[in-house]
């Protein structure tokens, strides 16, 4: 498995969890915004008996793992790792965009993971454009269909960036996420690591009419991190 990095502690990424993020090389998507694009694109891997070791050391200390990439759900050796980690005590959680229904499928009900977090991307007339991949828009609505259904706990997010989205496009959303339990939307940070230069994030006004445009199909919509 291509392992481009490992953050040793969060209190963000898995919520209710003191957890560490393993991050996952690769992504079939090229979102315009994306702020990990070095590991989209392939970096200096650590290797997964690294990651294993730090693993034993804290038990006890850490209950839980995130998986995040890239996009996760591109490795082949996903399942067998999570047996791992799931081996050693940890709850995990994996963060998707949604393009492998069937890999996620099996994941959950396998019983490997314990908590998804999948990005919607835009509304579903601007998908292609941001998501930067074409015809993918089938796939990410079966995997919103299979985490509608309840059997793990989820969140779907949204990620703004000023250039690509409106509140409009946050009606249609909603319209399509009505009844998920849990949705934020993310302001668009420049890690300086990004896909295409030249983007912003949106002003906090802007945030908030995004965030009304969603609430009354999800009522208990939030905006992270303002």
């Amino acid at each position: 498995m291509r392992i481009g990095g490992l953050q040793k502690l969060t209190l963000l990424d898995f919520p209710g969890h003191v957890a560490c993020t393993v991050f996952l090389q690769g992504c079939n998507f090229r979102c315009p915004f994306c702020h990990n694009s070095s590991l989209v694109l392939g970096t200096e891997a650590i290797s997964e008996d690294e990651v294993f070791r730090f693993l034993n050391t804290r038990q006890g200390l850490l209950d839980g793992v995130a998986i995040t990439g890239g996009e996760p759900l591109l490795s082949a050796d996903l399942p067998d790792f999570l047996r791992k980690v799931k081996a050693l005590g940890y709850q995990t959680k994996v963060d998707t965009n949604g393009s492998f229904p069937e890999k996620l499928r099996s994941l959950i009900d396998e019983g490997l993971v314990d908590y998804v977090a999948m990005d919607v991307k835009n509304s579903p007339e601007k998908y292609a454009e941001t998501a930067g991949a074409e015809s993918v828009l089938d796939a990410v609505r079966q995997s919103v269909d299979i985490l509608m259904k309840g059997a793990v706990p989820c969140e779907f997010r949204t990620t703004v960036v000023d250039e690509l989205h409106e509140p409009s496009d946050f009606e249609a959303i909603g319209r399509w996420l009505s009844g998920a339990q849990r949705y934020f939307l993310q302001g668009f940070v420049d890690s300086g690591d990004i896909l295409r230069p030249g983007l912003h994030a949106a002003s906090k006004e802007k945030m908030k009419q995004c965030l009304e445009a969603v609430i009354p199909y999800l009522p208990t919509s939030q905006i992270r991190g303002l």
